[in-house]
């Protein structure tokens, strides 16, 4: 995508990097560059807006508690494999 515009950091970048700036894991010269960007460009803006939504959407989405035999069995299968582990590390001393 790109407004047609000239900007500092080009549209296809700051959309590229948009999920780091959405979470804070941009670097500050980027977060700096892409703030600068989406404050002077409206169609990335309306991009980033769609993009914080929808990764909204997903965090309401995926917060119930797993069932507990769901759980359970998870739990029970990671003993297992440490036991295998702890076996095969046992067999090679």
């Amino acid at each position: 995508m790109s407004c047609g515009e000239p900007h500092e950091t080009p549209c296809s970048e700051v959309l590229e990097k948009v999920y780091l700036y959405l979470d804070g894991e941009a670097g500050d010269d980027d977060h700096d560059h892409i703030r600068i960007h989406l404050d002077e460009c409206a169609p990335c803006l309306r991009q980033y807006g769609l993009e914080q939504a929808v990764k909204a959407l997903v965090a309401r989405s995926c917060a119930e508690a797993a069932p507990i035999d769901l759980r359970d069995r998870v739990l029970l299968r990671i003993k297992q494999v440490r036991i295998e582990i702890d076996q095969v590390e046992f067999r090679a001393d």
